[in-house]
């Protein structure tokens, strides 16, 4: 079961200051939270090349990121999880509530990420099963083509139609003739056909499939409709409820009940074209190939060992001075956090899953509390806390430049597609980036989201009439970006609206 995960996570072996470079790729400065969970990464790969008996004691350090929002908490946390392989899943602290209110309870981060793992199992299996089931996916097409021209079909259909079986044999009820077959027909007559009149017509079957075989593979009947018949999703009742689930669960487990006595669960048919039948087929082939316990097992070994829970918003349920109401459901909500964060086993109906290795990164912005806010137990399973820089101007060139899915390079992209050339000048990247940062001074810092508002304000006009300008190159520089922002920019009470 190691080597599964080891398989998964061979990008683990990469040093702390590759991860970060790496990081460095999408991500623009915050060069401690990166080293934090450069280090963190580092040593799950340290850990599981211990011998056994001493890899089980040593436990994930957990991260606190504390800054504010668009700084860059959230796609630090996704990178990496994407860097290693890792089942991963973000979850906002204030969704759940304490045992005893109605919502969703903490142990659900759990269940959640396991069902992650066992979807990028069962993903990566279908991968290396997918040049396997081509040649299935060919053969029912071509069943679907040209229905009874199956071996199997054709047998099942002559054995139908001469009425022979084991029984009447015995009985002495069929005894065809020397070189004959006796054919049973409908109406209770019988007449007969030569062995050469069926091998011939069997062969004239083989060379019409053969010859379909080969349009089908040239791609010349991609556009022709057949039958096919859909089986839905599985529709079983989830009786996680019974391991302690709470009453969400008990109303999908209710629906899926229901559906299951509706006939919800049975097929239908659906006129499609061959191409999308061959999506269908290649989907219900490829379900029925993979392995679903091995799947789960799989599954749960990286989940328990390599499992990453980003935990955001923590912020909000950290009771700040003596309150009443709701204070009592957020300190709830941080007891029944600590024991999962700490180590516990979870029960979900794929089986109990064990937290002690899993490693959570929690996030917030502490600008109505302080990490000290938090319960005293909780604050001690974050013992690595980085705090994450507003960004700037600088920070905020870099974002709309370097990284691989920049803005700038997102929306030239995006223009591309109607025949617009976009041409962003570097002066008007220097407008924006202080605008952004002007921007986020006066009003709410939300970081490099401000980017994404600027961006649409400035483009606006041109992604409205981009069909018009097909063919022409359009240069945005900063006296385009003035025209377009600098009345919005310049009203304080307008931009808190606008920008």
């Amino acid at each position: 079961m190691e080597s599964g995960i080891m398989e998964k996570t061979k990008q683990q072996d990469l040093t702390p200051s590759e991860i970060v470079e790496k990081l460095d790729q999408y991500i623009i400065g915050q060069t401690n939270a990166k080293r934090a969970v450069a280090v963190a990464l580092r040593n799950r790969y340290r850990r599981l090349k211990l011998p056994e008996e001493i890899r089980d004691e040593v436990a994930p350090k957990n991260i606190l990121m504390i800054g504010p929002t668009g700084v860059g908490k959230t796609e630090i946390a996704r990178r990496l999880a994407k860097l290693c392989g890792a089942p991963f899943i973000k979850v906002e602290a204030t969704k759940y509530t304490e045992v005893g209110y109605v919502g969703r309870d903490v142990e659900s981060m759990v269940r959640d990420l396991m069902a992650v793992g066992i979807n990028d199992v069962k993903a990566e299996m279908e991968d290396e099963l997918r040049e396997k089931s081509v040649s299935v996916v060919e053969e029912k097409l071509l069943d679907l083509l040209l229905p009874g021209t199956s071996e199997k079909e054709k047998k099942a259909a002559h054995e139908k139609k001469s009425g022979i079986t084991l029984g009447n044999i015995f009985n002495g009820t069929s005894s065809p003739a020397s070189g004959e077959n006796v054919i049973q027909l409908g109406d209770g007559s019988s007449a007969a056909e030569s062995k050469e009149d069926q091998a011939a017509k069997d062969e004239e079957d083989r060379s019409t499939r053969e010859k379909f075989r080969e349009w089908l593979r040239e791609g010349k009947l991609e556009d022709r409709e057949v039958e096919v018949t859909v089986k839905p999703a599985s529709s079983a009742p989830n009786m996680e409820i019974i391991a302690g689930g709470n009453i969400e669960d008990l109303e999908n487990s209710m629906q899926g009940i229901v559906n299951m006595i509706n006939g919800g669960g049975r097929s239908k048919k659906r006129n499609v074209t061959v191409r999308e039948a061959r999506k269908i087929l290649t989907e219900e082939t490829l379900e029925s190939m993979v392995d679903r316990d091995k799947a789960v097992d799989i599954a749960k070994e990286r989940v328990q060992q390599s499992g990453i829970i980003f935990i955001d918003e923590i912020d909000k349920i950290a009771v700040h001075n003596e309150s009443h109401g709701g204070s009592v459901s957020r300190e709830g909500v941080q007891r029944d956090i600590l024991p999962i964060v700490e180590g516990s086993n979870v029960n979900t109906k794929w089986g109990v899953i064990d937290t002690t290795h899993i490693l959570f990164i929690a996030a917030g912005a502490f600008s109505m509390s302080k990490p000290s806010d938090l319960i005293p137990e909780l604050q001690g399973r974050f013992p690595l806390r980085v705090e994450l820089e507003s960004l700037h101007k600088d920070e905020f060139r870099r974002i709309l430049t370097e990284p691989k899915n920049s803005l700038t390079m997102q929306y030239t992209k995006l223009m591309e597609t109607e025949g617009v050339t976009l041409d962003i000048t570097e002066d008007a990247i220097d407008r924006m980036s202080f605008i952004a940062e002007d921007v986020n001074a006066k009003a709410e810092n939300i970081g490099a989201r401000r980017l994404h508002t600027i961006m649409e304000k400035v483009l606006d006009e041109i992604s409205f009439d981009a069909d018009k300008h097909s063919g022409e190159t359009i240069k945005v520089d900063a006296a385009y970006v003035d025209s377009k922002l600098n009345d919005v920019a310049s009203n304080e009470d307008l931009s808190r609206y606008i920008l």
